[in-house]
């Protein structure tokens, strides 16, 4: 199989769906790899460093997409990419296809087979294909909100260690999964006041003991959460129900009874964002204010640090690429937790959560790939 990687295109993006190393375990296994001249270079990786890999240089984009078999990716298609997919091409990367009815619709009219690395499950219900970027993004969530915090930048002005004499600040982590885990434990190293929201009696148990009391576990309610924003100057919106759209925990209403210069960080914002007022930002203008309360949406945050984020995502994603790039559609078929990253195929959509946040009818992807 031919196996391509355009250089990725989204505001700020510099991570790269292959890095050289991957690029060698693909050609060990018999494929041919073609690399968009520059694609690595955000991660210090030249196009010759690509050579010794293995890989033969692609000029363009155009000349990726019209000669691959598999795309391999890390951000969603942008339209001009999608619009060059077609049907016997399979799509590797991320999707987040439940706020995005216009890529939805573009992949659908390509009939491209797209896997969605966020819904690759494994054997313990784990996202192992999500899990790199959300322990990444739930590190830079802290460091972001930390920024958004001081004064210059529009925030209260409050450092979050504190200093002797002084309390630290107070962040809310709404939400304990992997980002959730992740946001916590960089604050708390920072010497904040921190608070884990999260529904599930269980995972705040394990979130106690992980901490050993450094960190509050509370039992998400409105009124839980209404209390714990009110009095946080930093909120982490760390909501994930895998595929779909995520819920609205802070409302537009909710923001009168923070702090002026408050700080909210939606990492959930490629799923369509956790807080009401939530858009999605770029890391060339991350912030904006509503009603005195800074709002952090960048929907890449793991692209900023690139040399990190792309070897981590290279490692998780490499052992389903090669079984993709060895077998083709059978992969999908023989390989359970991978079909359950089959978003769309041949026109269809395929997975549940997609479909019922943008109104289509779902096929099984067992019987779409049988079709």
């Amino acid at each position: 199989m031919r196996v391509g990687c355009p250089k990725e295109i989204k505001n700020h993006e510099y991570r790269v769906g292959l890095t050289p190393a991957a690029v060698r375990e693909y050609v060990a296994h018999g494929h041919e790899v073609l690399v968009q001249t520059g694609a690595g270079a955000g991660i210090g990786a030249d196009d010759n460093a690509y050579r010794a890999a293995g890989a033969a240089i692609a000029d363009s984009a155009a000349d990726v997409f019209a000669r691959s078999d598999m795309i391999v990716k890390v951000k969603e298609p942008q339209r001009e990419e999608w619009v060059q997919l077609r049907s016997d091409q399979i799509l590797y990367t991320y999707l987040h296809l439940a706020p995005d009815p216009e890529q939805a619709r573009g992949l659908l009219d390509s009939g491209v087979t797209a896997v969605a690395y966020e819904t690759v499950t494994d054997d313990r219900g784990g996202l192992p294909l999500l899990a790199p970027m959300s322990e990444v993004a739930g590190r830079l969530a802290i460091q972001a909100g930390a920024t958004a915090l001081q004064k210059p930048n529009g925030g209260r002005g409050v450092l979050l260690g504190g200093v002797p004499g002084v309390p630290p600040g107070k962040v809310a982590v709404i939400g304990g999964g992997v980002v959730g885990l992740h946001a916590a434990r960089m604050a708390a190293g920072l010497g904040a006041d921190v608070t884990i929201l999260d529904r599930s009696i269980p995972r705040l148990r394990l979130l106690d003991e992980l901490f050993g009391g450094r960190v509050h576990t509370r039992f998400s309610t409105v009124e839980a959460l209404e209390e714990e924003c009110f009095s946080a100057d930093v909120i982490i919106g760390a909501v994930l129900i895998p595929g779909a759209a995520a819920p609205k925990l802070v409302t537009r209403e909710m923001l009168s009874g923070m702090k002026a210069g408050a700080v909210l960080v939606d990492v959930a914002i490629d799923q369509g964002g956790c807080f009401e007022t939530s858009h999605a930002t770029t890391h060339a203008e991350p912030t904006y204010e509503v009603d005195g309360v800074i709002h952090y949406c960048v929907a890449n945050m793991p692209g900023a640090v690139p040399v990190t984020s792309a070897h981590a995502l290279n490692n998780a994603t490499l052992h389903y690429g090669l079984q993709l790039a060895d077998k083709g559609l059978k992969a999908l078929v023989d390989e359970p937790h991978l079909r359950n990253g089959l978003n769309v195929h041949h026109g269809k959509i395929t997975n549940r959560a997609v479909a019922d946040a943008l109104g289509y009818e779902m096929i099984e992807p067992k019987a779409a790939l049988a079709a």
